[in-house]
C-alpha cells in the first residue's frame, strides 16, 4: 500500500509541477540541444552507453540541461545518483556523501555519481575533502557550473575530470522545446508568440518554458471556456510584465546590428541611444554585455587595449549588480568604447592565422622550439639552438618561431590609431610602424 500511495503523491506532484519540470527529458533521446554532446555517436552518450562515465564537469548558461543532462548520464549507467548542493553543503556533508558511496559500494558493488550543483561555489577544503574520492574512483564527480571551472575549480580536481561545454538552444531547438510546452498545456500559439518565446529567453529552456506557462493562463482566463486556448504576443508581453521586443524578430537583430555599428563608428549618443531602446525593450542586459566584449577585441583591440577590462568590467558588473543600476556599467561602457580609437587588425591578424592553421600545410614545431626539459631531449635535437631572448641586452634576439612553411607569413600589421601607433615590429632593427594619419579621434 505504501508503494501505492508513494505513487500517488508522485503522479499528483508532477501535474502540479512547473512545466519545465514536467517536461523534464526522461532519456538521452528527448534532450533539447546539445547534440554535440547527446546526439548519435557523441561523446557522452557513447560514454554512458558503455558505461564508462568518468568524472565530468558540465559548463554551461542558465537554461540549457545541466541538471537534467546530469541526471540522464545516471540513470544511462548502474551508479546511484546524489544530488548535493555547493551552496548549501559544507564539509560535513561531502564526507559524509563519500562515506556512504563507500558503503554502497561495499555492500552493493555499485557506484556512485556525485552530482554538484553550482560546483564553482565549492570552497577549498570542500573541493580538497571530494579530491581523493575523485582520484580513486570511489565517486563520479559530475559537477554543473554557470562560471569558468578554470577560474573558480582547483586545479587538480579540474585535471581529474572532462569539461563539456553546453550551449545555449538554437532557436530551432527552442521551437522545437515550445512545441512540446504547448502540447503539455493544451495551447496553440501564433508566429509571434512563438517569435516573442524564443527571442526574449536567448537560448535558456527553463524562461521560456517559465514565460510560456504564464502566457498560457492569461490565454485560457481570457478565453473564459473556449475549446481552443490560443496564445497571442500580447499574452507573452504581459507573461514578462511587459519587459519583452516590442517589435518582431527582424526589427529586434536590425537594432542589434544598428548598436554596434554606432559604438563601432564612434557615435557614442547613437550607442547609448541603441543600447537604452534595447534595455526599455526587455532585452537582456548580458547580450548587451557580451556584444560590448566582442566590440573590444573586434572594432578597438591594440588600439586601446584598455577598452577590453572596461567592456569585461561592464559584463562583470551585470552579473554582479544586475538591472536596472547595471544600466549605468553598460552606459559608461558603450561610451568608452564609441570614443576609443578603432583598429580591427588584430580581427584581421587572427583571421589570418586561422587561413594558414586550416590549410593542409605541413607545420611541425621547429627543432629548437621543443620541449627540451626531459633527459635526453637534446640527443634528438629538441631545444638544441634555441636562444633565450632575456639573455640578451635588448631583450630581443633574432630567431625563428614557425613552422617553416609559414615563415615570413605577416597576420598581425599594427595600424595608425591610438596606443596601436607606438607598438613596434617584431624586428627591434626595422624601421618604426608608419604612423600614417592622425587618429580622428585624439
Amino acid at each position: 500500500m505504501t508503494g501505492l500511495f508513494e505513487a500517488a503523491a508522485e503522479e499528483r506532484l508532477r501535474s502540479r509541477a512547473p512545466l519545465a519540470a514536467r517536461l523534464r527529458p526522461r532519456s538521452l533521446d528527448e534532450v533539447v540541444g546539445q547534440r554535440h554532446l547527446v546526439g548519435p555517436g557523441a561523446p557522452l552518450r557513447v560514454l554512458v552507453e558503455a558505461d564508462r562515465l568518468g568524472s565530468v564537469v558540465l559548463w554551461g548558461p542558465p537554461g540549457t540541461g545541466k541538471t537534467t543532462l546530469a541526471r540522464l548520464l545516471a540513470e544511462g549507467t548502474s551508479k546511484e545518483f546524489v544530488p548535493i548542493s555547493a551552496v548549501a553543503a559544507g564539509v560535513k556533508d561531502v564526507r559524509e556523501a563519500i562515506d556512504a558511496a563507500r558503503r554502497r559500494l561495499g555492500e552493493q558493488g555499485r557506484g556512485t555519481i556525485l552530482f554538484v550543483d553550482e560546483v564553482h561555489r565549492f570552497n577549498k577544503a570542500q573541493q580538497d575533502v571530494l579530491l581523493p574520492a575523485v582520484e580513486d574512483g570511489l565517486v563520479v564527480l559530475v559537477g554543473a557550473t554557470t562560471e569558468n571551472p578554470f577560474f573558480e575549480v582547483n586545479p587538480p580536481l579540474m585535471s581529474r575530470a572532462t569539461l563539456w561545454r553546453l550551449e545555449p538552444l538554437s532557436d530551432e531547438d527552442m521551437t522545437v522545446l515550445i512545441a512540446r510546452g504547448l502540447g503539455a498545456e493544451g495551447a496553440v500559439a501564433d508566429g509571434d508568440a512563438v517569435d516573442a518565446l524564443i527571442g526574449a529567453a536567448e537560448g535558456d529552456a527553463r524562461s521560456a518554458l517559465t514565460t510560456l506557462e504564464v502566457a498560457v493562463a492569461l490565454a485560457a482566463a481570457r478565453a473564459q471556456g473556449s475549446s481552443q486556448v490560443a496564445v497571442t504576443l500580447d499574452d507573452v508581453v504581459r507573461a514578462r510584465a511587459g519587459r519583452l521586443f516590442h517589435q518582431g524578430r527582424d526589427e529586434h537583430y536590425d537594432q542589434v546590428s544598428a548598436f554596434i555599428k554606432s559604438v563601432r563608428g564612434s557615435d557614442a549618443d547613437a550607442g547609448l541611444y541603441w543600447m537604452a531602446r534595447m534595455l526599455d525593450a526587455g532585452e537582456d542586459a548580458r547580450f548587451i554585455a557580451r556584444r560590448l566584449v566582442i566590440l573590444a577585441s573586434e572594432d578597438v583591440g591594440m588600439a586601446d587595449p584598455q577598452a577590453l577590462v572596461v567592456a569585461d568590467a561592464a559584463a562583470r558588473a551585470v552579473e554582479w549588480v544586475g538591472l536596472p543600476e547595471a544600466a549605468l556599467n553598460l552606459a559608461q561602457a558603450v561610451v568608452y568604447l564609441a570614443c576609443a580609437p578603432k583598429s580591427n587588425r588584430v580581427t584581421i591578424a587572427l583571421g589570418k592565422a586561422r587561413e594558414d592553421v586550416r590549410s593542409a600545410v605541413r607545420a611541425e614545431v621547429p627543432a629548437h622550439l621543443r620541449d627540451a626539459h626531459y633527459p635526453s631531449a637534446a640527443s634528438i635535437g629538441h631545444g638544441v639552438g634555441y636562444r633565450y631572448p632575456h639573455d640578451d641586452p635588448s631583450g630581443w634576439v633574432h630567431q625563428q618561431y614557425r613552422p617553416d612553411a609559414l615563415e615570413g607569413h605577416v597576420y598581425y600589421e599594427p595600424s595608425a590609431h591610438g596606443a596601436e601607433r607606438a607598438l613596434r615590429p617584431r624586428d627591434p632593427s626595422a624601421a618604426p610602424a608608419d604612423a600614417g594619419d592622425a587618429d580622428p579621434l585624439e
